[in-house]
């Protein structure tokens, strides 16, 4: 099962970051405009369509992922999503990554292998009470509407851009949870209870709201900003998630010390990766 978890996983991580680059160059013709109006501008991109049909097939990998694994596990893996996205973005703009963004893409890759199994993150329930969901969907929702008020037009680009990349990756972590509990009870009790619950809704809502997050966002500023914010802060809220509502664990003791050290390795390759993301950026406009 864990195994399944894993492969849905970087499947998913893969599809996502196909929708992110071609999601990235169809904003980038867009230089005006916001919320759903810009979206319906968007929608006459034909690589806007693509890049919806990549988080499409992100979502249903991800389902298939947390219904064979924990969130704890799961979504860290969607850390590979930067690497990934950078690796799609380079042919899709007819550049090459240089021998100094290949090595921060091996640190990324290296250094999550070591967080996750160091970490060995464990659990299979997928419900919880709500005396734990009410804090949680306080505290998320909560985040995240302050983010969107701080990010008003007018902030400067990169603020906004990591602004509401956060915001975005805080709705991603809130999905992911819904989401797993949703399957939950959708492989316990059936398609009809599954209608039932309100965290399959929940989950269909703040997943539409991550994806007007996430597109305000890469057209508020670079992908330098919005992306390491995105990907760094689901992976963290996720594994926190994991622990607090569905009582998922992970390793402590003396395994936080080589946790400690692959965590530091991808944010190194990842901070590294920016600075080739903005150049990305600009080769799209």
């Amino acid at each position: 099962m864990t195994g399944l978890a894993v492969l849905f996983a970087l499947l998913g991580a893969a599809s996502n970051a196909m929708g992110t680059a071609f999601q990235r160059k169809a904003a980038s013709r867009v230089t005006e405009g916001g919320g759903l109006r810009f979206i319906l501008r968007l929608a006459r991109q034909p690589p806007w369509l693509i890049g919806i049909a990549g988080v499409i097939g992100a979502a249903l990998f991800q389902a298939l992922a947390l219904a064979n694994g924990p969130l704890s596990l799961v979504q860290p893996l969607f850390i590979l999503e930067l690497p990934f996205a950078l690796m799609i973005a380079v042919p899709l703009l007819h550049r090459r990554l240089s021998r100094a963004a290949w090595q921060a893409v091996a640190g990324v890759v290296a250094g999550l292998g070591v967080v996750l199994l160091s970490a060995a993150p464990s659990g299979a329930r997928s419900d919880a009470s709500m005396e734990r969901w009410i804090p949680v969907l306080i505290g998320c929702l909560g985040s995240v509407t302050v983010a969107v008020v701080v990010a008003r037009p007018g902030r400067p680009p990169l603020f906004r851009a990591a602004v509401l990349g956060s915001a975005s990756a805080i709705s991603n972590a809130l999905t992911a949870a819904l989401l797993k509990s949703a399957m939950g009870t959708l492989r316990d009790d059936g398609f009809a209870a599954f209608l039932g619950v309100w965290q399959t809704y929940g989950f269909a809502l703040t997943g539409i709201a991550a994806v007007l997050l996430l597109e305000n966002a890469l057209q508020a500023g670079p992908l330098a900003a919005s992306q390491p914010a995105l990907t760094i802060g689901d992976a963290t809220l996720s594994l926190v998630l994991g622990v607090t509502l569905f009582d998922e664990t992970i390793r402590t003791g003396w395994w936080l010390l080589p946790e400690l050290i692959g965590a530091g390795l991808v944010l190194w390759g990842v901070l590294r990766l920016t600075r080739v993301v903005p150049h990305l950026a600009d080769m799209a406009r």
